[in-house]
C-alpha cells in the first residue's frame, strides 16, 4: 500500500499515519522529519535546509525530491510506504509519478484531512501555551506565526496538488476536524475502496 496524506500543519497526519503503519505494517515517510534528521546530523542537505525549516518556509523541489527518492529505495520502504509532508507542488507531484514509474510502483491513494484554518490556529496556540506552561521547548517551525505562514503557503501551493490527483483517480477528502476515530474510519473506507478497484 502506497499512499499520500494531505492537510495544512496541525490538521492530524501524524496520528493518522501512526495508526496506519500500526494496521498496515508499512512505513511513514515524513520529509519534515527526513529534513529534520539531515539538520541534526548535518548533512550538507540538512544544511541547506536548516534556516528554510526555522522560518517555515518549503524547501526546494529538487532537494526534498532527492531527499524522498533516497529513502523510497532502502529496503523498509519496499512493502509500502506513506508520503507526509510530500509532494507539496505539482512538480514534485510529476516527479514522485516518474521516480515510481522507474521504479514499477503505483499509488494506491491521495486522501486530504480537509480542516478549518481558523479552528487549526487556535489548536496550535493551545499547543503551544500547553506546551511552554509545562515547561517543554517548542519547535521552531511549531511556533503559531510561523504554522499561519505554512497554513497560507499550504493553501497556496499544495491545493493545486486536488486538481492533479482527481485527474489521476487517487484524491479523495476526508474531514480532518471529526473525532480522530471517525477520521481513521473515514480513511479506511477509501483505502479499501481503492484495493477493491486496484
Amino acid at each position: 500500500m502506497r499512499l499520500i496524506l494531505l492537510g495544512p500543519p496541525a490538521a492530524g497526519k501524524g496520528t493518522q499515519a501512526e495508526r496506519l503503519v500500526e494496521k498496515h505494517g508499512i512505513i511513514q515517510l515524513s520529509t519534515g522529519d527526513m529534513l529534520r534528521a539531515a539538520v541534526a546530523a548535518g548533512t550538507p542537505d540538512g544544511l541547506e535546509a536548516k534556516d528554510l525549516i526555522a522560518r517555515g518556509q518549503l524547501c526546494p523541489d529538487d532537494l526534498v525530491v532527492k531527499i524522498v527518492a533516497d529513502r523510497i529505495e532502502q529496503p523498509d520502504a519496499q512493502r509500502g510506504f506513506i508520503l507526509d509532508g510530500f509532494p507539496r507542488t505539482v512538480g514534485q507531484a510529476e516527479a514522485l509519478e516518474r521516480m515510481l514509474e522507474e521504479k514499477h510502483m503505483e499509488l494506491d491513494a491521495v486522501i486530504e484531512l480537509v480542516v478549518d484554518e481558523d479552528a487549526l490556529l487556535a489548536r496550535v496556540e493551545g499547543r503551544a501555551r500547553d506546551a511552554a506552561a509545562a515547561g517543554k521547548p517548542l519547535r521552531s517551525d511549531d511556533a503559531p506565526e510561523v504554522v499561519a505562514r505554512r497554513i497560507a503557503d499550504y493553501r497556496e501551493v499544495t491545493s493545486q496538488l486536488r486538481p492533479f490527483y482527481k485527474q489521476h483517480g487517487l484524491y479523495a477528502a476526508v474531514d480532518g476536524m471529526a473525532p480522530i476515530d471517525e477520521v481513521a474510519r473515514a480513511i479506511d473506507e477509501v483505502l479499501a475502496e481503492a484495493q477493491a478497484s486496484a
